[in-house]
């Protein structure tokens, strides 16, 4: 049988997340533009100590120093917000760039996804905790709809352009929160699917035709790799996805066909189960409606 899942998710009220930072009470009572520029050129030189160029990120040795660029770079995203409410918000008034911006938010994401893969290891952490608060990098307009659009626009592009344009989309999703996940299989798209496709109109039907098939081979391989009822696992998807509440251990341990686990293993089994049930949604739902 062909899976099928509908995103059932509710929109999020983006005005929800900005008054639920800890900074809210600043953006209530809004200081002046130059206050805030000020403040980013301040904590810009403050992330130039910790990490004076983008690759010297890589070379952070320690979990704690990591943590004081995540904490640095997290206060510059937070400034840089802020001061993109005013109409009069110019790059051109701070003192970083807004390409070495988008090259340090790619290596904070770079941590980000690092923290969740070794959570999943369960490996002990002082950054598990810490929030990232991806909100703060989400961009309604940069959405799959958009880089449909960009695919479009390779496609209708003389031969010369396509090599950038495609940079620009790879580029896009490589700073873009709510798009890396699925990265790697717009790339695949990109480079199999898109040569072949005539009719630059028919990149959404055949993107979706794509999307499908890759979906339902990802949820294939979950399924057997767990040794999960097919039919079980695609109704507790869909029921996450319309109560937006995470399955209980219960619920995932119940999935399981046969062999279920051991007293001592049940919570690191179903928390795997569970990490690899959001990374499914994450990539292949989430997102895809718009």
């Amino acid at each position: 049988n062909i899976v099928v899942f509908r995103n059932l998710k509710k929109a999020t009220d983006q005005a929800i997340t900005l008054f639920s930072n800890k900074e809210a009470i600043d953006v209530i009572i809004m200081q002046p533009y130059e206050d805030y520029a000020e403040k980013f050129n301040e904590a810009y030189i403050a992330l130039l100590k910790i990490t004076p160029t983008v690759n010297s990120v890589n070379n952070l040795i320690s979990e704690e120093d990591e943590l004081e660029f995540i904490k640095a770079f997290r206060e510059l995203m937070r400034l840089k917000n802020t001061m993109s409410t005013f109409a009069n918000f110019d790059w051109e008034d701070l003192a970083m760039p807004e390409q070495l911006f988008e090259n340090y938010k790619s290596k904070y994401l770079d941590l980000h996804d690092k923290v969740k893969t070794d959570n999943q290891k369960e490996k002990v952490s002082i950054l598990e905790d810490v929030d990232f608060e991806l909100e703060l990098i989400h961009r309604d307009e940069i959405n799959v709809t958009y880089i449909l659009k960009l695919l479009t626009a390779i496609k209708d592009s003389k031969n010369t352009d396509q090599e950038a344009k495609q940079k620009e989309v790879v580029d896009l999703l490589t700073g873009e929160s709510n798009l890396r996940s699925k990265r790697e299989l717009i790339e695949k798209f990109i480079i199999d699917n898109l040569p072949d496709i005539e009719d630059s109109d028919n990149i959404p039907q055949e993107f979706e035709k794509f999307w499908t098939l890759e979906q339902q081979k990802a949820f294939d391989v979950f399924v057997k790799e767990e040794n999960l009822s097919s039919e079980k696992t695609q109704k507790l998807i869909e029921r996450y996805l319309y109560a937006e509440r995470e399955p209980l251990t219960d619920e995932l341990l119940d999935l399981i066909e046969d062999n279920k686990p051991s007293v001592l293993k049940r919570k690191s089994i179903g928390d795997r189960i569970l990490n690899k049930v959001i990374n499914f949604v994450d990539t292949f739902i989430n997102g895809m409606d718009g």
